[in-house]
């Protein structure tokens, strides 16, 4: 298991040989025993242990491997910070079966399978908990079966990202007219954009890589995201108001490109994905575990946290859902089961 810093250039021209060598080779994943089955696995967020979301699953993945017997079977290869290329660009990769794995939030696949878009709509969730409440009785299984059928991508276990989204700004943020004007960036995903818009926000869609760079500029005036990602990223050092606005609690999810799902030994599949479902459950609790340190250390980096008036940006993104209801009838089983969970 590597965390291996190369060009991009390089990786991605060595992906694509990989993948034709692997198409000519049946016979390297059809004999767990004869040969190691090698696995790219990116993530956008930085190689931080403790933080990154990417990095802890990994982590975990690693550890569970090992447990499972599958330690020199199955070699995953870390490319974490965009190495790969940025997260949209990572996706189709996946989707064609160039990367075989992929640790973000459920929000990029939207771009492929607009279904997927259900999990963003604004304050759907109310906690992680609830999250994984709603999931275990069935709630994801209609998007998991629309992304693999649209897109051919598995989502192979759900895990949290590190602590709800919310606004981290130039500026302090305690109402929707606070926010009204200013340039948040939002994930390149309509769902999450309009949510941010409704809020009051110049929603900014931007890849994730860019962030930093327009807020020093000034293109931005701040963005929506998790405690922990804020932390590891530094986006603290350009905006110092965090405001607890909560909109949105992303699952995270472990995509697993159909094309090498197909490829591997039977046996050793249901041996790696209980590997992967097992890291997914202990990456859970390390997040929420995270979360509220990762906000008392932004503090002692001089980020103030802030309040809001939460019920009033509620109100303002609530007709979100039943317009994305309207446009996509078979989100509605989606939402009640969710809804359900909620009380």
């Amino acid at each position: 298991m590597t965390i291996v810093p190369l060009s991009r250039r390089t990786l991605l021209k060595s992906s694509v040989a990989a993948a034709s060598a692997i198409a000519l080779s049946p016979a390297i994943v059809g004999r767990a025993e004869a040969a190691t089955l090698k696995l790219k696995c990116s993530s956008s967020l930085p190689n931080d242990p403790k933080f990154a979301n990417g990095r802890v699953y990994y982590d975990n993945l690693v550890r569970s491997l090992k447990a499972n017997g599958l330690g020199e079977q199955v070699d995953v290869t870390f490319f974490p910070d965009n190495q790969l290329g940025q997260e949209i660009d990572v996706i189709n990769s996946v989707k064609l079966g160039v990367i075989d794995m992929m640790v973000s939030g459920s929000s990029i696949s939207a771009n492929l399978v607009p279904l997927v878009g259900t999990f963003d709509l604004g304050y759907l969730f109310t906690s992680f908990p609830q999250q994984t409440k709603a999931f275990d009785g069935g709630a994801a299984k209609p998007i998991e079966e629309a992304l693999l059928k649209g897109a051919n991508i598995r989502v192979i276990a759900w895990a949290y990202n590190f602590g709800a989204r919310s606004v981290l700004a130039k500026k302090p943020v305690k109402t929707p007219e606070d926010l009204a004007g200013l340039k948040i960036r939002t994930l390149p995903n309509p769902i999450i954009t309009e949510c941010l818009r409704l809020m009051g926000a110049a929603a900014t869609p931007l890849a994730f890589g860019e962030i930093y760079t327009a807020l020093q500029a000034g293109v931005l005036d701040g963005l929506e995201h998790d405690p922990p990602t804020i932390l590891a990223s530094k986006f603290y050092e350009t905006a110092k108001n965090y405001t607890l606005t909560q909109h949105n609690f992303s699952p995270l999810a472990i995509y697993f490109s159909d094309a090498t799902f197909q490829r591997m030994d039977a046996k050793l599949r249901e041996g790696f994905v209980d590997a992967a479902q097992k890291a997914a459950v202990d990456t859970r609790a390390h997040g929420l575990a995270v979360e509220k340190e990762a906000m008392t250390d932004l503090q002692g980096k001089g980020v103030v946290i802030t309040e809001c008036d939460k019920e009033a940006f509620r109100k303002r993104v609530l007709p979100q859902t039943d317009n994305f209801i309207k446009a996509h009838p078979e989100a509605k089983p989606v939402v009640d089961a969710i809804r359900a969970t909620q009380a």
